[in-house]
């Protein structure tokens, strides 16, 4: 593969993409599969480049697929009839205003997350529900137990900002983040 090779079903989202349901730490099982570690993508519809990017990316993965999608079927279902992991939030969700944007799910058995300056970030507290940045994910087509479509893998995570927590909780930092004791026994 030459240096100058473009994978078509690669994208490195927006810098405005928020995380959510970030299990970025400690892989988890679903339904007593490989752990892995996982994130959604919570992509605003105004990043018309990055809904671009993974609606041309999802189409390469569909074409790239089409063998394993066909599998011993006559023919390869139509894109627009097997599941792709890019959804639209207002149907998705209606009335959360936090998954307002378009959405997607991407796991891995290996991540890297960095921050603005690609420095490995270490703290765990750093890396939460509600934070944006950008994700580099990859696009491929599965055909699992009569299951087929296209799915979304995490590759790696660069944090660009802070954003307010997804999830109800506070952080412990943003709880505490005041020096006022003078309620504390009152």
């Amino acid at each position: 593969m030459s240096k100058n090779y473009v994978n078509p079903c690669k994208v490195i989202t927006g810098v405005n993409t928020r995380w959510s349901y970030a299990s970025v730490w400690e892989p988890k099982s679903i339904n007593g599969g490989t752990p892995k570690y996982s994130v959604s993508l919570i992509i605003p519809k105004s990043d018309t480049k990055t809904v671009e990017k993974i609606r041309a990316a999802i189409k390469a993965a569909y074409e790239e697929g089409e063998s394993k999608l066909k599998g011993n079927g006559r023919a390869v279902p139509a894109l627009e009839a097997i599941k792709t992991p890019l959804r639209d939030g207002d149907l998705e969700r209606p009335g959360d205003d936090a998954y307002k944007d378009m959405i997607g799910r991407a796991s891995c058995r290996e991540r890297g997350i960095v921050d603005a300056d690609c420095q490995h970030i270490l703290e765990r507290s750093e890396v939460y529900s509600g934070v944006y940045g950008r994700a580099s994910i990859n696009f491929y087509a599965f055909n699992s137990n009569g299951n087929k479509g296209i799915a979304c893998g995490l590759n790696n995570l660069q944090k660009i900002r802070d954003g307010e927590p997804l999830g109800g909780k506070p952080r412990a930092e943003d709880d505490f983040a005041t020096a006022d004791d003078d309620d504390f026994l009152a």
